[in-house]
């Protein structure tokens, strides 16, 4: 047995490699429906959009800042950072979702 696909399921594991390749061509990953991507996309964009604003304005105008240092440049870096950290997440273990056999399709 190869080491080249590992899962977490115990069931799978002990499978015969014609019951794995049944199994996966019965299944199909979420994609775009992955609640992560969703999350991580969100989170990049007002990353992004934190990011050049900390970096074409002033920390914030008026306000005595002991350690001056623009928190909106750095909420923007952390945003990115996690985002990314979530579409990366979702993209090297992918949901796996089981495809639903049609009953009255056959007739």
């Amino acid at each position: 047995m190869s080491n080249e696909h590992q899962s977490g399921s115990p069931a799978e594991a002990s499978m015969s490699e014609t019951e794995k390749a049944a199994f996966e061509e019965r299944t199909h990953t979420a994609g775009a429906f992955d609640i992560r991507n969703v999350i991580g996309g969100l989170l990049a964009v007002y990353g992004v959009i934190l990011t050049v604003t900390g970096l074409f304005t002033e920390s914030t105008p008026g306000v005595a800042d002991p350690d001056d240092y623009n928190s909106n440049l750095i909420a923007g870096i952390v945003l990115l950072v996690v985002g990314v950290g979530f579409v990366v997440w979702a993209r090297v273990r992918p949901v796996v979702v089981p495809v639903q056999e049609d009953d009255t399709a056959g007739g």
